[in-house]
């Protein structure tokens, strides 16, 4: 048997030739919906923690049955790096063949790959979870998913205002301000506190590394829907657990790992989920199997934690981009 070479593709080639678009969202959304049919294998997230440096690597990966090729991700957060003049994420991505369990492709993104599935997941969130008429959307945190996660629900809703909130540097929230003001053409506020974002937003988005949780229950009002990714280890939390006693549709992307490392722990521990069968895996909900939201004056939240399908659906499209366009370096075996 010929086996085809290995291709090394670097993270210039695979911002120009992947993107956060229409394309992306419909792949990861088929990664769910295989979840949802138990034709994928997630095995539990392998985290590595770098307390010292306020760091962790991650490896995460998900065999889709219908697929030919498999990712295995490792990725690192190490939220100290901005101070030192480095990206506070990176990572590559490993592509195997199913059928032989060999190497296919390397993927030096960086933690692009990561950073736009994440995003292509919000916007799946908000897709079937928030209303359909939007005028005002909120983000917690300045970074770069915070960018991406707008750039993404501008995909699926359409607004005229970004509110965002932020502990970080005047210097940094002054670049988000810039940059989402010339790539969406919306206007873009700072919000003086959390509950004056949350007040103003339909949508509001929380992608921060918080150890501590900051949104208040009593910032709650009708037809809200929060989308939150910052929690997925075990020490973090952004929202107050008793937020969860207050909404009408909870979702997540896989329940067995948000009540572990995501938002779903701190309720579940302390009694506010006491029966699970409420909350609603993404999966389910795209597939039609269980409801999203049914009405404009509901509270929904969806707790996405990153989940290894995501990871093999994007891998698997860069990787067929690759071989379609010739691009990257190509190892003989």
């Amino acid at each position: 048997m010929k086996l085809d070479p290995i291709i090394i593709l670097n993270e210039k080639e695979l911002r120009e030739n992947v993107h956060l678009d229409h394309s992306l969202i419909d792949e990861i959304e088929k990664g769910f919906i295989a979840l949802s049919n138990k034709e994928a294998t997630v095995p539990p997230i392998m985290m590595l923690p770098v307390p010292k440096k306020d760091g962790e690597v991650d490896i995460k990966s998900a065999f889709v049955h219908t697929m030919e090729s498999m990712a295995v991700k490792i990725a690192s957060g190490f939220f100290k790096n901005p101070d030192i003049g480095l990206p506070s994420q990176s990572g590559q991505m490993l592509v195997i063949s199913t059928e032989t369990g060999m190497l296919q492709a390397v993927l030096l993104d960086n933690g692009y790959l990561t950073q736009i599935r994440t995003a292509a997941a919000g916007a799946i969130a908000a897709k079937f979870m928030a209303k359909k008429e939007v005028s005002a959307v909120g983000v917690f945190g300045c970074g770069v998913q915070s960018r991406y996660q707008m750039e993404a629900l501008s995909l699926v809703r359409r607004f005229d205002k970004i509110v965002m909130f932020s502990i970080d540097t005047p210097e940094r929230k002054k670049a988000f301000v810039d940059e989402m003001k010339e790539r969406l053409n919306v206007e873009v506020v700072i919000a003086e506190s959390g509950e004056q974002l949350v007040s103003e937003c339909d949508i509001v988005v929380t992608t921060t590394p918080s150890r501590k949780a900051y949104f208040s229950p009593k910032w709650l009002h009708r037809g809200l829907h929060i989308t939150s990714m910052g929690s997925d280890a075990e020490d973090k939390q952004e929202l107050y657990a008793d937020v969860f006693e207050n909404v009408d549709v909870i979702a997540c992307d896989l329940i067995s790992q948000s009540t572990r490392l995501g938002e779903l722990r701190a309720p579940k521990e302390a009694g506010y989920l006491k029966d699970l069968s409420c909350v609603r895996e993404i999966g389910d909900i795209i597939s039609g199997r269980k409801k999203g939201r049914e009405t404009d004056d509901q509270i929904t939240v969806c707790d996405l934690t990153g989940v290894g399908v995501q990871d093999t659906m994007v891998a698997m499209m860069a990787y067929l981009i690759a071989k379609d366009k010739h691009i990257g370096i190509e190892i003989p075996r």
